[in-house]
């Protein structure tokens, strides 16, 4: 399974969490949003769900 970048439509319900991360790494996050027309935030949840469900 290769990574993408989620849809954010039709969104399930939801809850705040903090992160504390280097600037190096959310710089990182960043330029893929950026890259991709999308949030910081859909990119890192967009990963975390690859990495949780990723079976390969």
């Amino acid at each position: 399974m290769s990574f993408t970048i989620k849809n954010t439509k039709n969104k399930a319900e939801a809850i705040y969490k903090s992160l504390y991360i280097s600037k190096s790494l959310a710089d990182q996050v960043q330029k893929v949003a950026s890259e991709n027309n999308t949030s910081f935030n859909n990119v890192v949840i967009s990963m975390i769900e690859f990495c949780l469900t990723d079976k390969e």
